[in-house]
């Protein structure tokens, strides 16, 4: 869902922030000029490389660090403006740091997956300065319970 969400040709950079242990860089990566992944949890970031190693995908980058701390304006001055971000926060959402990061940097296409579509619905609000929700899709994961993932694409204004 995140990849069709994404809306991938092949030439794009792409930030896949909470990115554990890497499961959404590499599944896109094939359609991705580039994909850097970022994670709060050092031992999923070593996994991702391994994951990315295991699978022959060479086009990844993966670092650890509190997301708020490692994706900022130098961070994207370094690496690039990516083209797509993809975002899959903890139940908390994302940090207002990370949310003004994002909006600096401008991507074309943000795909956000959560888990909790109330930090998700705040979250949105904040990023309505420049985005536009273009699809929603909710995927219910967890049968019999309440909690249900929700996926959004917004696309820059």
């Amino acid at each position: 869902m995140a990849r069709d969400f994404a809306e991938l040709s092949g030439n794009e950079l792409v930030y896949d922030l909470y990115t554990g242990t890497g499961t959404i860089a590499n599944f896109v990566s094939k359609q991705a000029r580039q994909v850097i992944g970022i994670e709060y949890v050092p031992e999923a970031i070593e996994d991702a490389k391994v994951n990315s190693q295991i699978n022959h995908i060479d086009n990844t980058l993966f670092f650890a660090g509190d997301m708020k701390d490692i994706l900022n304006r130098d961070f994207i001055n370094q690496y690039g403006r990516p083209d797509v971000i993809i975002t899959d926060p903890p139940r908390a959402g994302m940090h207002q740091d990370v949310i003004d990061t994002i909006l600096f940097a401008e991507p074309k296409r943000i795909v956000y997956v959560s888990c909790n579509p109330a930090t998700q619905a705040r979250d949105l609000q904040l990023l309505d300065v420049k985005y536009k929700v273009v699809k929603v899709q909710p995927v219910d994961m967890f049968p019999h319970t309440q909690h249900v993932e929700n996926v959004v694409a917004l696309e820059r204004k």
